[in-house]
């Protein structure tokens, strides 16, 4: 290779460096000329290091880049880089200190220097009084921890590095802690560090004497990063096809009633689909990571009684705590009269107290616990003098609360509270209405006769059950609706044919006990017989559960056959989900305000797909004439003037009048 310009080289350090990485051979005489000024100048530079130093600088990078070459010569290049940065780290420019930093990584991507001491190195420089310098850091260790794992998990430098951290978070300074628990909580939510230690690890970030760690920490069990992905939703089963009732329809004569029953049909089968595909609202598994959660929901509510922090801590320390309590099961008494003193319309963000006596409800709470709450709620939010949304918040939250937990209302708060089902506001009529519901599946002997509504075959197979009593079944409720499957199938398929046609479909023995009285103790058990052998006998496949569904889903739409009809009512039954949403208990049914622009344009969405208005021509031939009351829709309306006027009907007084009036000219004509 031709050397040229050899004398330019020492004072040109890119130009040396990009011929020494494509001949390191050729050029090794120049690159000792700068290794031996570089430790002149690192000698020269620790005697005032707070001082920047540009040679020193640019001879750092040099040293970096062409490390690769020159193995040997700079073995011991990267332990005086990371020397220099634990000595004087705090003393450093911080513009030299970030430049120590890049070489650093530098010679780790080239896999010249250890994870372990650079990651730790990197982590003690955390302290530092530079903003730019953690941002800078807090990514690189976030991106080298999750290369190092991407292959397969490197437990070993995880576990290293995880007690490193937790010794971090002790620390005294508050930068260097803060910044090592969002480390961790990255590394969570990017499936990296998503274990069991590194959960209970932020776990003891809640009880940090920094206000930034705990609020960081609390905030982590709260819910995921609104900036995260959704899941996706190609994963998600395909919703439930609502068969047996579209065929029906499909063979039998169309009636209003059976195209009313299909719509409720399939808003029921969709509704049970989207209960059981859609995410968690809040993050699941790191709560369910937790070693003790029963210990840690004691210490977050005795350290909840004695801090002086701000109340939107407080708010999140016990919404964390009832998160605890409602997906644990867990029992922690005190917690309920606590709440209970804040539970007036005037206090400060009320509904987020109500929602966290909801979620901290479940079946094992002893009723007496949860009963003082309600009549609380009930005498402070459900009366008169309220406004109507007041009382439709208090209404919605008992609500709430009784469907984690039936037994704590009593019969004559129910009673009382189903009254305002024709109350004159309509927001407390529909909260009203929405706990009925409620009670009718989940304790309807409660409830008034009259208030029970149609008795549905769910109905008919209600048991109430006593407090922390089990409801274990040896069989998939709706599983006999599978026996006569492939009998329907083919009835279906034969008859296919005669879509115009009134078809009547033949019962099989199975569907012949459908139709009688669900309320026959002799039929309930050959029920529950058919769907144990439809267990025992068969794997069960992904449709075959839709269809259960969907048999489930229509027992509550069916209707107790008892030989008599009984009139189809328009709203379901409610359900609740497993996690309280703070808008179940802020709906307040309205009727919204909008502008014109909204109301033209609600009414332009609703002409989409519909029929022309007006004369429908019923002609089969379009070419073939027209009647004349369809001729004169064209013509002229002067030239039929005389036949409108014609047709007009007089009263009795007009046609008197009117006589009058001709006798009189009839006289004065004479």
């Amino acid at each position: 290779m031709v050397r040229r310009h050899n004398n330019q080289l020492p004072e040109n350090l890119p130009q040396l460096q990009n011929l020494i990485k494509r001949d390191p051979e050729s050029y090794h005489e120049e690159f000792l000329q700068q290794l031996q000024h570089f430790q002149n100048t690192i000698d020269v530079f620790q005697l005032d290091p707070q001082q920047p130093n540009k040679t020193l600088d640019e001879l750092v990078m040099f040293m970096a880049q062409v490390s690769h070459c020159y193995t040997n010569d700079l073995k011991t290049f990267p332990q005086q880089l990371i020397d220099l940065l634990q000595k004087h780290n705090t003393m450093l420019d911080n513009s030299m200190r970030m430049t120590f930093c890049r070489a650093l990584i530098l010679l780790r991507n080239k896999n010249l220097l250890a994870p372990t001491d650079l990651l730790e190195l990197f982590f003690k420089l955390l302290r530092c009084e530079d903003k730019a310098l953690r941002s800078f850091l807090e990514t690189h260790i976030v991106t080298d921890i999750k290369n190092l794992n991407v292959k397969h998990r490197n437990a070993k430098l995880n576990a290293t590095l995880q007690n490193f951290m937790f010794t971090m978070l002790k620390d005294s300074n508050t930068r260097a802690a803060k910044m090592s628990l969002d480390i961790m909580i990255e590394l969570y939510k990017k499936n990296i560090w998503n274990d069991v230690k590194t959960v209970n690890i932020i776990a003891t970030g809640c009880f940090s004497k920094i206000t930034k760690v705990m609020v960081a920490s609390l905030k982590f069990f709260l819910g995921k990063d609104p900036e995260e992905k959704e899941s996706d939703d190609s994963d998600s089963e395909p919703e439930i096809n609502p068969k047996s009732v579209i065929m029906a329809n499909k063979f039998n004569k169309k009636t209003k009633k059976r195209e009313k029953r299909l719509s409720k049909v399939k808003k029921l089968a969709a509704k049970a689909h989207n209960k059981k595909s859609k995410p968690p609202a809040f993050n699941f598994s790191a709560i369910h990571l937790l070693h003790d959660p029963q210990g840690m929901a004691e210490k977050l509510f005795k350290q909840l009684e004695t801090t002086t922090k701000r109340f939107e801590v407080k708010l999140m320390t016990l919404d964390v705590i009832s998160r605890l309590i409602g997906l644990n099961n867990l029992f922690l008494l005190n917690y309920y009269p606590y709440l209970q003193r804040f539970l007036q319309p005037h206090q400060r963000e009320v509904t987020r107290i109500l929602q966290f006596i909801a979620q901290a409800s479940h079946e094992l709470v002893p009723p007496d616990v949860l009963e003082p709450l309600l009549k609380t709620i009930a005498n402070n939010f459900i009366t008169e003098r309220n406004s109507s949304d007041v009382m439709a918040i208090g209404i919605n939250a008992v609500r709430e609360i009784c469907a984690r937990c039936p037994l704590a209302m009593s019969n004559d708060l129910l009673s009382d509270l189903v009254e305002y089902k024709s109350y004159r506001e309509r927001p407390v009529m529909m909260a009203a209405r929405s706990l009925m519901h409620l009670f009718r599946t989940v304790r309807p002997e409660l409830l008034h006769k009259k208030h029970r509504g149609r008795p549905t075959e769910a109905m008919g197979e209600y048991v109430p059950k006593e407090y922390a009593q089990l409801d274990a079944k040896d069989y998939i409720p709706g599983a006999e609706v599978l026996l006569h499957e492939e009998q329907e199938d083919i009835e279906i398929n034969s008859e296919s044919d005669s879509d115009d046609e009134w078809v009547d479909i033949p019962q099989s023995d199975e569907e012949a006990v459908n139709t009688t009285s669900t309320d026959d103790p002799e039929v309930k058990k050959q029920k529950q017989e058919q769907a144990k052998n439809v267990v025992l006998e068969r794997i069960l496949t992904d449709e075959d559960f839709k269809r259960i569904d969907l048999a489930n889903v229509q027992k509550q739409i069916d209707p107790l056959r008892k030989g008599k009809k009984r009139k189809i009512e328009d709203d379901p039954a409610a359900t609740s989900s497993e996690f309280v949403q703070l808008g179940d208990i802020e709906n307040v049914h309205k009727k919204r305000k909008h502008d014109k622009e909204t109301r033209v344009a609600s009414v332009r969405q609703g002409q989409q797909d519909r029929e022309k208005f007006g004369y429908k021509d019923g002609r089969v031939n379009i070419h073939c004439s027209k009647t004349n009351r369809e001729k004169k829709k064209t013509k002229n309306y002067q030239m039929i003037r005389h036949k409108a006027r014609g047709k007009i009907k007089r009263s009795f007084k007009d046609k008197q009048i009117a006589l009058r009036n001709y006798l009189i000219k009839q006289k004065r004509m004479k």
